[in-house]
């Protein structure tokens, strides 16, 4: 299929740990080629061992050709973060989780001659530091950011709250994808044009427990022990979403599930 002339866009499951690197460097290049990518945006909250992200990996993930990362609960979850996160340009953290003094939560590129907000949002239900509504945030970035397409990461929990979001700015952006829970939904909708989808998934070790060393995980869930929550290793499972946008009608026309597994 020939997706020339309007806008694609690749959108990346959270990346867990060295696997899910490795996974995203392995596919990214043949996945930008068979769709014909134009954007790729990418969830990195768990990219650092896991959990946060540091300067380092910030970089080697745009190095692979991911254009705009996205965060969520645990983007401050490693002190690096606050040495770089002002000037990260391509990096965007949750708008209505604390702390709220650092970095951006939208970020405003160009592609094709299209201003193309990305935001990060995260959900109220089960979640911590979150001192806003998501709906309320979105309206007020809608009021206030000037650009011709949105995109919206909604991290969050419950599958209901990034459903009602869908259908919340459905013909308002031109697409809302869940991330959080490390589980790719089956549910990739077009609403009046804008592509929804509940959780984009991982990219991460497959043989684990979201991500997580399968192991120390059921020794956590049949016994009081204590555990870490290891890092799985070993070959992994990449997940995400490809988005078609039509520039005449700046609607989104086509959502299509992406999982590659070892």
């Amino acid at each position: 299929m020939n997706w020339l002339d309007n806008m694609n866009i690749l959108f990346l499951g959270d990346i867990v740990g060295a696997s899910g690197r490795d996974v995203v460097r392995q596919h990214l290049s043949s996945l930008k080629e068979r769709y014909e990518i134009d954007l790729v945006v990418a969830n990195g909250e768990n990219s650092a061992h896991g959990k946060g992200i540091t300067q380092k990996i910030y970089r080697q993930l745009l190095d692979m050709g991911i254009d705009v990362i996205t965060m969520g609960n645990h983007t401050f979850s490693k002190n690096d973060i606050f040495q770089f996160i002002d000037n990260a340009e391509r990096l965007v953290r949750p708008a209505n989780m604390e702390p709220l003094a650092y970095g951006q939560h939208t970020t405003v590129i160009e592609v094709k001659g299209k201003r193309v907000a990305i935001s990060n949002l995260c959900g109220e239900i089960w979640m911590h530091d979150v001192v806003d509504s998501p709906f309320f945030c979105m309206e007020d970035i809608l009021d206030s950011v000037d650009a011709d397409y949105y995109l919206v990461d909604l991290h969050a929990e419950a599958t209901s709250e990034k459903i009602a979001f869908t259908y919340a700015f459905a013909g308002r952006v031109q697409a809302v994808v869940g991330t959080h829970t490390h589980v790719q939904t089956a549910d990739e909708r077009i609403v009046n044009g804008t592509a929804g989808i509940t959780d984009l998934g991982m990219c991460g070790a497959y043989e684990s427990v979201l991500g997580r060393d399968v192991e120390e995980i059921l020794t956590r869930f049949t016994s009081n022990e204590k555990t870490k929550f290891k890092i799985a290793q070993g070959e992994g499972i990449l997940c995400g979403a490809f988005v078609h946008i039509d520039d005449t009608s700046g609607k989104a026309t086509h959502i299509e599930r992406i999982q590659i597994r070892p």
